[in-house]
């Protein structure tokens, strides 16, 4: 194939599979770790430390000495900055899949990640306004889950050739219990909001209890377990599932790796029911929910492929590139 002095610098130009790679892992590790600093805003009470939106204080966009404690206003202020490290990330992403000229599944999903980021920041907006309300604080974590399970998927897909067909991997039985593991790991997280609604950290001292979700917190964090007990259940059967199925390593893998972290989520989850809620684990257990989601959503994804990037120095990772 011949390719004109033009056509060489346009790919010199164009970021190789690798380099969208590396961008939407950092996206990808920037979408968790906002859910982890967005948790030690609420047990550090600091929620408030910014009281309006979009500045920090009325008529300032920063901090303001006195107008707040300062750490509350340092910790709610820092977070607030991450978000602008993740529309960074995420317009990065969008260019580069863009000028690669990946297929159109690629670039949806990268455009998605902006608009969550944008759709979050507003919910965030309204929650400071509303006084963290327990469903409006519910609203802003679930989307970030959401942000999370579709930046997985994104990296993933990257990951693929654009010339290939895809194909299914999972076989219709195991179709359906991927389905209905999805469905539960979106009832855990909405009663896990729950549990949040009704329990001890609000996410500031100036939040009063009517703001709270007016349930037994133990019948409700009982709910929340049993429901992760059966989307524990489905999940051990659907890697059961890929065990005698050939299906390829990597997919099985993914299930093992999943098992493991669920089972160290339900240790903290009981440790902190019985401990009263101390402060240090919700970090960790928020934490680990988003790895929860990331290797659900690769579980999820890897349903149907299209195969792995051979060169992942080529633009697309298809085996022939054309040039205009």
């Amino acid at each position: 194939m011949h390719v004109s002095s033009i056509g060489v610098e346009k790919l010199k130009s164009t970021p190789s599979v690798a380099t969208q790679k590396m961008l939407a892992l950092m996206l990808l590790i920037l979408q968790g770790s906002i859910t982890v600093t967005g948790s030690i805003v609420r047990i550090t009470g600091s929620g408030l430390g910014c009281n309006t939106w979009p500045n920090c204080h009325e008529g300032s966009l920063v901090p303001v000495a006195g107008a707040a404690p300062a750490l509350h206003q340092a910790i709610e202020f820092g977070n607030r900055l991450i978000t602008f490290v993740i529309v960074f990330f995420a317009a990065a992403v969008f260019v580069a899949v863009y000028k690669a000229q990946r297929r159109k599944e690629i670039l949806i999903h990268a455009g998605l990640q902006i608009l969550g980021i944008i759709v979050q920041a507003v919910i965030g907006g309204i929650s400071v306004h509303l006084d963290l309300r327990w469903w409006v604080v519910a609203l802003h974590f679930l989307p970030s889950m959401l942000l999370i399970w579709l930046a997985a998927i994104l990296y993933l897909r990257i990951q693929e050739p654009d010339d290939a067909q895809p194909h299914r991997i999972y076989s219709k039985g195991l179709r359906s219990l991927a389905a209905l593991f999805a469905l539960g790991i979106a009832l855990v997280l909405i009663t896990g909001t729950m549990v949040t609604g009704a329990g001890v950290h609000s996410g500031d001292k100036a939040v009063g209890p009517e703001t709270r979700l007016q349930v037994d917190i133990a019948w409700m964090a009982h709910i929340h377990a049993w429901i992760m007990y059966g989307f524990f259940v489905v999940l051990v059967l659907l890697v059961a599932g890929l065990m005698v199925k050939p299906v390829p390593r990597p997919v099985r893998s993914t299930g093992w790796i999943l098992i493991g972290i669920i089972i160290v989520q339900i240790i903290v989850g009981v440790t902190q029911f019985r401990l009263g809620v101390p402060r240090w684990t919700i970090p960790v257990h928020i934490a680990l929910c988003s790895f929860i989601v990331t290797y659900s959503s690769f579980l999820w994804a890897q349903g149907y492929s299209r195969g792995k990037v051979s060169d992942p120095t080529t633009t697309t990772g298809s085996t022939t590139t054309t040039l205009d």
